[in-house]
């Protein structure tokens, strides 16, 4: 049995940039033993996995060691995808562990509705734990769900800015998210979550369901340009309205084929393929 498999670079107009995530589509739910197996052979910080679900598809995300509940990236990626596939349908919906989601789609724009995330003021302690974390001053902290939001001084505190992952790792959440005002952007920031398996994100849009309201009240604006200064780098477009955060952002085809999650006697193609390199 083989399942078509996609890789996509997300949040990025160009081809090694931006987040690049697996897309697996399913008939139906396999196994999550198999599901997980996959994810790690991947080795990709997300792959999403969709199987067609009344009008539109049930969508999974897992990192190369656990199964997350929201992912920005892998669901353009999944979008882009379903474009390419049925390119004259402009809204796929999605049926998820963190409710029912939608992208549209806008010529190669693809834009996410997302909810929100609530925003705490973190401890005292808690912001003590993630100064010896990052080995330097915070601005503020806040809490976002599971994630930590640590506001630095400046965009260059964020970009030079050195983790020490097992002191991340120990921090009590799933991913610490640093933060300033930017420079060419509204504002930018770095994502790590090691104690999911991803030291540092390249582009996160689950991050931002957080990052849009902190600094949406910040800024005064409803209307944010953010960039995510990872090594490959990647930019966002985002609007806050009411409850939702809207995240805007192009997508690039890097691969496409098959995989065999089950052993098989002889792949097919193979023997000619050998035959050719003798």
């Amino acid at each position: 049995m083989s399942i078509p498999l996609y890789v996509v670079d997300a949040f990025t107009s160009n081809l090694f940039h931006g987040n690049p995530a697996g897309v697996c589509l399913l008939e139906n739910w396999l196994p999550d033993d198999v599901l997980e197996g996959i994810a790690a052979e991947n080795n990709l910080p997300e792959t999403a996995f969709l199987v067609p679900q009344w009008e539109g598809w049930h969508l999974r995300w897992f990192t190369p060691t656990v199964e997350i509940p929201l992912c920005g990236h892998a669901t353009l990626a999944s979008a882009f995808v379903l474009n390419r596939l049925y390119p004259d349908r402009e809204r796929f919906d999605f049926h998820t562990l963190s409710g029912d989601l939608s992208v549209t789609c806008n010529g190669g724009l693809l834009t996410l509705d997302f909810p929100a995330r609530t925003l705490e003021a973190a401890s005292v302690q808690q912001k003590l734990d993630v100064e010896g974390a990052l080995a330097q001053s915070v601005v503020a902290l806040t809490r976002a769900g599971t994630t930590l939001i640590a506001e630095l001084a400046d965009e260059n505190a964020v970009q030079f800015h050195q983790p020490n992952l097992p002191r991340i790792a120990a921090l009590d959440c799933s991913g610490l998210i640093i933060t300033a005002r930017g420079t060419q952007s509204d504002f930018v920031s770095r994502f790590f979550a090691p104690s999911i398996g991803i030291d540092e994100d390249p582009v996160t849009g689950s991050a931002h369901c957080g990052l849009v309201p902190y600094w949406s009240e910040k800024l005064g604006r409803k209307h944010l340009h953010a960039r995510q200064l990872s090594k490959r780098g990647g930019e966002i477009f985002c609007s806050l309205r009411e409850d939702r955060v809207l995240m805007s952002g192009h997508a690039v085809l890097y691969s496409r084929g098959e995989i065999y999650p089950f052993q098989e006697e002889e792949l097919p193609g193979l023997e000619g393929l050998q035959h050719a390199h003798r």
